[in-house]
């Protein structure tokens, strides 16, 4: 048995591992992300059409997203098996080098169509590793500390998505400060993909450093590990797993629309510039490294599911205040745009993994989470710059755009309505010994 103090330091570690960990492979995402809405389509896939390449572009993106359920499979199962922690290495170094490639892949000006293959490969490597990450990251902190305060110390892998946007988003920007466009264009954007080599060192510093979490150890101890748990998952929780995809699919496409595509929407539709679109999102993201844990906490003491439904209402309304505030070609709106709109996205996705890991059983919970998280990202966030670019090109208008995420939030208010509250008499079986 550990003291209390010694648990608390786990505690801390473990919270400071899944934070890191989310944030540097977020980091890489975020960095692809940026890239693929800026400057990818013309270097990867040239086209006299602007927008057709950059459609191209956002193809490679969503590539990330369906590769997710590939991770979440292979790594979700392994890690109801195997443990959290050693699963967690790997997600992280297979992240990482995929994104040190991307840094030095040639373009087409100089291997022609095989650097889209190669960018497609590694973009997939990238989306497998993610797939495996989310779902340990999440019972990584949750599992060390308090059952009762889910809502708080899940929200650790929560805060990895701003916090690995604003890092990428603020390299990226500092870098076209510092150079002239034909630089950056040329080898500056470089620079942003080479940094993930020492930044996944030190992620895998903290986590190699790391204990197997208390709950998997307790599962370990009874003999309940499952022996195929994606077959179990869909065999015996097949309502948990519908409502958990359902509830993750509005704050996916939510997060794109207003961290990505909203870079391509303010250098075509305004008379705003792209390093006005990245300050605006980096100022969104900061807010949202504090309202994330906040919000988490507020989960833990109001009704999660009902919180999450006012903010997924609130989300759905959203473009509809938003896009005739930007009209004006205002940075200050931009601003205060995209703030509000991470707000509520924070309000979602704060409490979201506590929401989702609590509607599956401890002994599957790496699996039903890996396979939400990474089945809501092809339905949700995939296709979403893409539909976009597809929406706005169709129609002209910003409104289908707003229908679109307005539809969006209708299903995932089907899923609260489908999700269960939190099981207390099992999560005081679970909790750890102290």
């Amino acid at each position: 048995m550990t003291s209390p103090a010694g648990d608390r330091r786990s505690l801390h570690k473990a919270f400071a591992a899944s934070l890191s960990g989310t944030a540097l492979e977020w980091y890489d995402f975020a960095a692809y992300s940026v890239a693929a809405a800026t400057i990818f389509g013309n270097l990867f896939f040239p086209s006299e059409d602007q927008l057709a390449s950059t459609m191209a572009a956002f193809s490679t993106y969503a590539v990330g997203y369906l590769a997710r359920p590939l991770g979440g499979f292979l790594f979700g199962r392994l890690g109801d098996v195997l443990g959290r922690k050693r699963i967690l290495v790997m997600t992280l170094v297979l992240t990482g080098v995929a994104t040190f490639l991307i840094g030095v892949l040639p373009t087409y000006e100089t291997i022609g169509g095989f650097a889209a293959v190669l960018l497609v490969a590694l973009r997939f490597a990238q989306g497998v590793g993610i797939g495996g990450e989310w779902g340990g990251a999440v019972l990584l902190s949750s599992e060390f500390g308090d059952p009762n305060k889910r809502g708080f110390w899940a929200s650790a892998a929560q805060i990895g998505p701003p916090a690995g946007n604003l890092l990428a988003n603020g390299v990226l920007a500092v870098l076209a400060g510092l150079l002239t466009e034909d630089q950056f264009n040329s080898w500056g954007w470089r620079i942003a993909f080479l940094l993930s080599g020492a930044l996944v060192g030190f992620g895998l510093w903290i986590r190699l450093k790391l204990e197997e979490t208390p709950v998997f150890k307790q599962i370990q101890e009874r003999g309940e590990r499952p022996s195929a748990p994606i077959s179990e998952v869909f065999r015996t929780e097949r309502r948990a797993l519908i409502a958990a995809v359902l509830i993750r699919v509005c704050p996916d496409v939510l997060y794109a629309l207003f961290t990505v595509f909203v870079l391509t929407y303010v250098t075509t539709h305004t008379d705003l510039s792209r390093g006005a679109g990245l300050a605006a999102v980096m100022i969104g993201s900061a807010f949202q490294l504090i309202l994330m844990p906040l919000f988490g906490a507020l989960s833990d003491r109001v009704s999660r599911r009902k919180m999450y439904l006012v903010a997924t209402i609130a989300a759905g309304i959203w473009p509809f205040v938003f896009f005739p505030m930007v009209s004006g070609g205002s940075f200050a709106m931009l601003a205060i745009g995209i703030v509000l709109a991470l707000v509520i996205h924070a309000a979602l996705y704060g409490p979201q993994a506590a929401l989702v890991t609590e509607q599956f059983s401890p002994r599957l919970r790496y699996t039903g989470s890996s396979l939400a998280y990474t089945l809501a990202g092809v339905i949700g966030g995939a296709p979403a710059p893409l539909l976009f670019t597809a929406l706005l090109a169709g129609f002209d208008t910003w409104v289908a755009i707003g229908v679109y995420l307005l539809a969006t939030a209708v299903v995932t208010i089907i899923g609260v309505v489908l999700a269960r509250d939190p099981d207390r008499e099992e999560a005081a079986a679970m909790e750890p010994v102290r």
